[in-house]
């Protein structure tokens, strides 16, 4: 049987016969396109499967409050000076909760926890950048709507700077502020191109529909490791944390989006940072290997007139579950210095 001959064709210039190509190396992309497709086809839907099971092992652990289009989940315990609480990138409130933090600060404070917009549970419209000053407008104005006058905010990481923009702008409605584990002045960051890709439009949606949520999931072990050393990861987080919460594509659009945004944020309000005359308390791990605590809070302390800084041996990132004690003490700190600016019914709930 005669071998197999690809079929002729006359070359327009020189009238001989070549050989016809054949289309292999076209279908062998056209097979590579259709196999990426039905990958990330599959990757989605194990994605959605793994985020709504996270929505209904997790549900909401406070109450809803609808303010200039954002949906926002708060949750409220205790009576008293008021104290709010507002996390970090990445985080929500059932982080806070499972710290231990919330309810020993409800023995003597009224507390309020937020999801910031696009975490835990809520949302994010996608009709303006959420820079600090736009989420501290949404959070003074849902402080506002629920009574809760001149209180002690607290911001964690990312929510530090949410802090300082409800300082610098509204500074005669809050008694004072507790920052822990911040970042207010602008460096190089590895993190920021790494992390940043889910916030890009169009192809960002496609990865966090797919691919992110999974590579995050790979990454968490190491990045939990991170945040906690030099200290352990400690056992309430790793036994309570919603991994899957934090790595669903809504969540991750604001993780990303505010990962984009640290730098520039931080870089417009180092040149007013001694702007601030209501008590400042600066507290955060001596050895973060997440964020330089002496070129930042240590720094901050310097920007701040009259601010206090507390410095927690061997502990890094995440102040409130490894030192728990420190981070209540820090607040009482602050609590302090309100009662002897002002009289002890102001700002009672």
């Amino acid at each position: 049987m005669a071998a197999y001959a690809p079929p002729a064709v006359r070359h327009p210039a020189y009238g001989h016969v070549a050989p016809r190509r054949t289309g292999l190396a076209g279908g062998k992309g056209r097979v590579a396109l259709a196999a990426t497709g039905v990958a990330l086809a599959a990757a989605a839907l194990w994605v959605n499967h793994r985020a709504r099971q996270a929505e209904r092992e997790h549900p909401p652990l406070g109450r809803f409050l609808e303010v200039d289009g954002v949906r926002l989940h708060y949750a409220e315990r205790g009576q008293g000076q008021p104290v709010v609480l507002l996390h970090g990138n990445g985080s929500m409130i059932e982080d806070l909760a499972i710290s231990g933090v919330v309810d020993r600060l409800a023995e003597r404070y009224r507390v309020i926890a937020f999801d910031r917009p696009g975490y835990g549970h809520s949302s994010r419209p996608r009709d303006r950048i959420w820079t600090p000053d736009a989420q501290a407008e949404v959070l003074l104005e849902a402080c506002r709507r629920l009574g809760v006058q001149r209180p002690i905010v607290v911001g964690h990481s990312w929510g530090t700077l949410v802090t300082m923009a409800m300082a610098l702008h509204h500074q005669d409605e809050l008694a004072g502020i507790v920052l822990l584990s911040g970042y207010y002045f602008p460096t190089a960051r590895v993190d920021v191109p790494l992390f940043a890709a889910p916030a890009l439009p169009v192809i960002g949606d496609v990865m966090r529909h797919t691919i992110s949520p999974l590579i995050g999931r790979a990454m968490w072990p190491r990045l939990k490791r991170r945040i906690f050393a030099p200290a352990p990861v400690a056992p309430q987080f790793e036994a309570g944390f919603p991994t899957w919460t934090a790595l669903r594509p809504s969540q991750l659009r604001a993780a990303a989006s505010e990962t984009t945004l640290m730098i520039p944020a931080a870089a417009a309000m180092r040149h007013h940072y001694g702007e601030l005359r209501l008590p400042v308390v600066i507290a955060a791990g001596a050895d973060d290997q997440y964020v330089d605590t002496w070129r930042q809070s240590a720094e901050l302390h310097r920007a701040v007139s009259g601010s206090e800084l507390l410095t927690f041996p061997r502990v890094g990132h995440m102040v409130y579950h490894t030192a728990p004690r420190e981070t209540l003490e820090a607040i009482d700190l602050a609590a302090r210095r309100v009662e002897g600016r002002t009289s002890p019914a102001l700002g009672a709930a």
